[in-house]
């Protein structure tokens, strides 16, 4: 692992078509997932190669800190907006049920969202999912292992050419909505290369976002 890149190695899903999928996404009070609060969580199922639309999850979170004006402007989540809603204690046996015998999947997840939650699980003395999961970035720099670009969002938006004007970005649900259509096209794409199953055997690169400080 470096500042520039890290290693995925290990991962296993067999029959990948097949599989149902809670595609999630979490907003916080700041970038530095050792230091901030979750503010916000959003997730969509996604099974038989659908996104389903009665099935999503999303709920602001009580923080026990502000929200700083730059992450108010950059999610469109105010501090106003927090000041009523439940605390993760309350909540997260709700987000735990919702993503019960799926895939996780998260777009750099592995990277901020996992890590994040793992956190906040420890400080509030709750159990961390345990299910596997999968980083929309990890899985295409295995399907692409010749591009070595920063995978954000908007460059697989643009890649796979996904609709994404009806989404309101960095919202925990838009966000994991857009993940989702990006997830529908890879399996597209497998189907198409006729890879049934998912297995990292070597280790895969992903390149890391290279944050910078909002103002």
């Amino acid at each position: 692992m470096s500042d520039q890149d890290y290693h995925v190695s290990g991962l296993m899903i067999h029959n990948i078509q097949a599989q149902r999928f809670c595609v999630f996404d979490v907003e916080a009070t700041g970038l530095n997932h050792e230091t901030e609060h979750i503010i916000q969580i959003g997730a969509v199922i996604i099974e038989h190669q659908q996104i389903q639309q009665a099935k999503v999850f999303k709920t602001n979170i009580k923080s026990p800190k502000p929200i700083p004006a730059a992450i108010e402007r950059f999610t469109g989540i105010y501090n106003a907006d927090i000041e009523d809603a439940p605390p993760l204690q309350v909540i997260y046996k709700d987000f735990v049920e919702f993503t019960k015998d799926s895939i996780l999947v998260t777009h750099a997840g592995y990277e901020f969202d996992l890590p994040l939650l793992h956190q906040e699980c420890s400080r509030n003395r709750l159990q961390m999912l345990d299910s596997p999961c999968l980083d929309i970035k990890a899985l295409f720099s295995y399907l692409h292992p010749e591009i070595s670009d920063i995978l954000f969002m908007d460059y697989l938006i643009q890649y796979y050419n996904v609709a994404d004007t009806n989404i309101r970005r960095h919202d925990a649900l838009g966000d994991s909505v857009l993940t989702g259509r990006i997830l529908l096209k890879m399996l597209d794409e497998m189907a198409e290369r006729n890879i049934e199953h998912v297995q990292f055997a070597q280790p895969v690169t992903v390149k890391r976002y290279q944050v910078k400080p909002l103002l």
